[in-house]
């Protein structure tokens, strides 16, 4: 009898303490739910509003204030989440839910992509993290240091045309095989989604293979 009644004064505090991660988890994913919708508040009318009024409009520069706010009060909730629980796993908070740290950082100032960047390379490793989603972080890291992007990401402005083009890439007859290998389209498709034109440079032709040195 005394062992039964030993029972659930074992279990308790481990049963305790999984309801209290299963809530804390619950409340985290709640959170970074409405963080990504705050997010996404400015962002996705942004382009609709200056086609609409001009890209000088008092209407954008009104979005890209508000943009500004809301940018600094997410980024605060997601450090505080990154810096006590470390990059929390899809396993934890969902695919979104990491999702939203992502979107967090890199829309934050290089110094706090640069220092978050290892965190979420570790992540993606332990298959935390969406390696599809680190392509970007990895690209504006290399680009904000002056080194050309891995995956072709990321866009910049030729001042020549006033058009955007694909931003100077590391072994670009290749990127698609880089691309490929984390879930991502082809450049040449993610090129036209957004309106550039961009045709994938052909791999230079092979060396001849130089036979033995005949002359004496």
């Amino acid at each position: 009898m005394r062992k039964i009644l030993l029972l659930p004064f074992i279990f308790l505090p481990v049963i305790l303490f999984a309801q209290g991660q299963h809530t804390l988890m619950d409340t985290l994913r709640a959170q970074l739910e409405i963080v990504f919708k705050a997010d996404q508040q400015y962002r996705l009318p942004l382009e609709g509003m200056a086609k609409k009024y001009g890209w000088n409009s008092h209407q954008v520069d009104s979005l890209y204030e508000g943009m500004s706010i809301r940018d600094s009060i997410d980024l605060g909730i997601v450090t505080h989440i990154l810096d006590t629980y470390g990059w929390i796993g899809t396993d934890s908070i969902g695919p979104s839910g990491s999702t939203t740290l992502w979107v967090v950082i890199q829309h934050a100032d290089p110094d706090v992509q640069k220092k978050y960047l290892p965190m979420m390379r570790t992540a993606v490793a332990q298959g935390r993290a969406h390696a599809n989603e680190l392509a970007y972080l990895e690209d504006r890291v290399a680009l904000e240091e002056g080194r050309k992007q891995t995956y072709g990401t990321q866009f910049q402005l030729n001042k020549k045309t006033n058009k955007y083009i694909i931003a100077p890439i590391e072994d670009e007859p290749n990127v698609d095989r880089r691309r490929a290998a984390i879930g991502l389209e082809p450049l040449e498709d993610y090129a036209r989604d957004a309106g550039i034109a961009y045709k994938l440079p052909a791999s230079p032709p092979a060396k001849p293979a130089q036979g033995p040195d005949k002359n004496p």
